[in-house]
């Protein structure tokens, strides 16, 4: 997972303080989750997934599909 949204970010040219400042967290803090020194935690899982528009199992590697899920059935 650390090394995929490390990925995430340097595709799209970010650095880690402008993710950190998109989060709204310090750039410490998610410099040690692409660290793996820090879980991740869901609510986060959650905002990193909607700002790059993946699946939050891309995140996870648990598959290399990073299409994400936009809603429900009816």
């Amino acid at each position: 997972m650390y090394k995929r949204i490390r990925d995430l970010r340097e595709d799209r040219d970010l650095t880690q303080q402008q993710l950190a400042d998109n989060l709204n967290i310090s750039q410490a803090t998610y410099s040690r989750y692409e660290s793996g020194n820090l879980d991740v935690p869901s609510s986060v899982l959650i905002r990193l997934s909607e700002f790059y528009n993946v699946s939050i199992d891309y995140i996870l590697g648990q598959t290399d599909i990073s299409k994400r899920f936009n809603g429900m059935r009816k």
